[in-house]
């Protein structure tokens, strides 16, 4: 996943996988708001539904991938950061994962209970509960809620990057970014 801990960004893989998380994240809310903004019985509502869940899928399936690269080491931000904004940055890392798995997880167990199939590329996923409208209500209620606060977090997250960049100057941005130097950018800056 990322290359030994002297290099200064991370490998190509968790890369790829973050900035493709990043797309399928804009995937998911944007078929959803979408689907939102349609006329009750529109055509379109399914379309948007479908793809919101092809992509909320989707990401549950690649956030195994990225847990398994976080084994691995990470290039370290220079210059170090104080502890509390380490600690800090650990805390909305384990909120973003939690959104990655709680979110798909919850509209499963909603569809689940709801007595609907999950489908997936045109397999359908196993029911992970018995039906019961009343705990699909409350799975609905709590992936809305999650979703929302996703909103929250994904920006949080991207205004530390940027914060990060052009405040303080650290490679903690360039570190995700392909094809730039963490380190040539940091002296660039200075």
């Amino acid at each position: 996943m990322t290359r030994d801990s002297a290099t200064p960004r991370y490998g190509k893989l968790s890369m790829t996988l973050h900035w493709l998380m990043l797309a399928l994240f804009v995937g998911v809310y944007t078929s959803i708001e979408l689907r939102g903004m349609l006329p009750r019985g529109h055509a379109l509502k399914g379309l948007f539904l479908g793809l919101h869940g092809l992509f909320g899928l989707s990401i549950f399936i690649l956030v195994w991938v990225r847990l398994l690269g976080r084994l691995t080491p990470r290039p370290p931000i220079t210059p170090a950061l104080p502890l509390w904004q380490t600690g800090v940055s650990h805390l909305m890392h384990l909120a973003l994962y939690g959104l990655m798995i709680a979110t798909p997880l919850l509209a499963w167990l909603m569809l689940s209970a709801g007595g609907k199939p999950m489908p997936y590329f045109g397999f359908f996923l196993l029911s992970l509960v018995t039906v019961d409208p009343d705990l699909a209500r409350q799975f609905r209620h709590w992936h809305e809620l999650l979703g929302s606060a996703g909103y929250w977090l994904i920006g949080l997250h991207a205004a530390a990057g940027l914060f990060h960049h052009y405040w303080v100057r650290d490679n903690t941005l360039t570190r995700m970014l392909p094809g730039r130097s963490g380190n040539a950018v940091n002296q660039r800056q200075r």
